[in-house]
């Protein structure tokens, strides 16, 4: 067998080591964020290092498989794929188990299952599929057709509501604008992140528009500086603006004009419907209200966690904060704290950059490729795993609004340790394939 044919010999093994390690120091902390010492056994299942340790060797089992399958199968069945857990997101809101608010379980005997991990790598590898079919991604059509598959999922999950999870399908703006999606897309959504930031914040004050004295709410004051700005623009095309190219950036003007006002008038609406505690989330987070003992509490507790750890930690098993639970879901969405806790400084910075190193590996991986299917996947995964490391780990330190997203192969759940295995476990096969790949 040469190696072109030879696919265990093509295998990444530093992309399968650093998987392992993860994923082994995710169990460490698990443990220590949940230990009991009338429970210290690491694979008891009553407690949930023990029922990890069950997902864990699911997990392997499940990796090992996907790598007997061919890189054409998986192809495949992209769409069936898709088309199946867009069904069990579906099922999930008709006969789920209701947790914490969300109807996003299935109860399997002791354990429950979270479809909507899986609809990470099920949307991943239908956007690939979609996109590695095409030119490019110029014409409307496609644009619409691959916001589509990105959006469908994003609106049973929301439906749960599980606005976290929802979120994370961000990612895939990175890869259509990587597979040619105009940037200024980008730098529209940017741009409509700093006006709805800015809006919220400048809501709680009134204003005095110059040479009136009249005082306005925050956000009319907000459409009086860009309706300025736009006057200042129209002045400055008038006078400076070849005329053959006025008439179309007046259009663009004004535009920008009327949808940043409506934009702005509907992000208080958007907040307003949001559930209580998520709205006070984002207040506390944008610095408009201290609520250091209620829905503030977790972050302040994760930060403090995290400073008390200092430069080295105070050793494994020794975190204060850990061992008397003084930080709510720190096993799960604040494990991280964990980790700068009993690690320190060095800690957190060697899970960062752990966690840098294989984003950059996918990279690199996509970078190789032959097959742009699998060059589209690899940024899909890539992606994933960036943001949920900036949102997990910003929530950790107060930078992001808590919204309920796993630190990848760190935080407890099966679902989630399932969906980034699955996730990472095609890549592995399809790259395994690279030499022999043409498409």
């Amino acid at each position: 067998m040469n190696k072109r044919e030879n696919i265990a010999a093509n295998i990444d093994r530093p992309l399968v080591i650093m998987y392992l390690l993860l994923m082994a120091m995710g169990w460490a902390n698990i443990y220590s964020a949940a230990y009991d010492p009338e429970h210290a056994n690491l694979f008891d299942r009553t407690k949930e290092y023990g029922a990890q340790s069950v997902w864990i060797c699911v997990s392997l089992v499940l990796g090992a498989g996907i790598l007997l399958i061919k890189g054409d199968f998986i192809k495949d069945l992209a769409y069936p794929i898709y088309g199946f857990v867009l069904l069990l997101l579906l099922l999930v809101l008709l006969v789920g188990r209701e947790v914490n608010g969300a109807k996003a379980w299935f109860g399997v005997g002791g354990f429950g299952i979270q479809p909507a991990e899986f609809s990470k790598f099920a949307t991943a590898l239908a956007l690939t599929k979609y996109l590695s079919g095409l030119k490019t991604l110029t014409e409307m059509r496609s644009r619409v057709i691959a916001g589509i598959l990105i959006l469908l999922p994003v609106a049973l999950i929301m439906l749960q509501p599980d606005t976290g999870t929802a979120l994370v399908s961000g990612a895939f703006v990175l890869v259509l604008y990587r597979e040619g999606l105009s940037g200024n897309i980008l730098l529209i959504a940017i741009m409509a992140a700093i006006l709805a930031v800015l809006s919220l914040i400048m809501k709680e004050n009134t204003y005095t528009i110059p040479f009136t004295g009249k005082e306005v709410g925050g956000q009319y004051f907000l459409m009086f500086l860009i309706a300025v700005f736009a006057v200042v623009a129209f002045f400055f095309v008038r006078n400076f603006v070849l005329k053959r190219m006025r008439k179309r950036i007046y259009g663009f003007i004004l535009l920008a004009l009327l949808g940043s006002t409506a934009f702005i008038g509907s992000v208080d609406y958007a907040v307003s419907k949001m559930p209580a505690h998520q709205q006070v989330r984002i207040r506390v987070l944008l610095g408009l209200e201290y609520d250091p003992r209620g829905y503030g509490y977790n972050v302040e507790q994760s930060k403090t966690a995290i400073g008390s750890g200092g430069f080295a930690g105070k050793g494994y098993l020794e975190g204060t904060f850990t061992k008397y639970k003084y930080v709510p879901m720190q096993s799960t969405d604040f494990i991280f704290c964990t980790v700068g806790e009993e690690w320190g400084f060095l800690g957190t910075t060697f899970v960062v950059l752990m966690f840098g190193a294989l984003i950059l590996r996918c990279i690199q991986i996509s970078d190789r490729q032959r097959s742009r299917f699998t060059r589209i996947y690899a940024y899909c995964v890539a992606s994933i795993f960036f943001l949920h490391l900036m949102i997990n780990v910003g929530m950790a330190i107060g930078l992001a609004p808590v919204i309920g997203i796993p630190l990848p192969f760190f935080s407890y759940g099966g679902s989630s340790l399932i969906g980034f295995t699955v996730l990472l476990g095609i890549l592995v096969r399809l790259d395994a394939e690279r030499l022999s790949q043409l498409r």
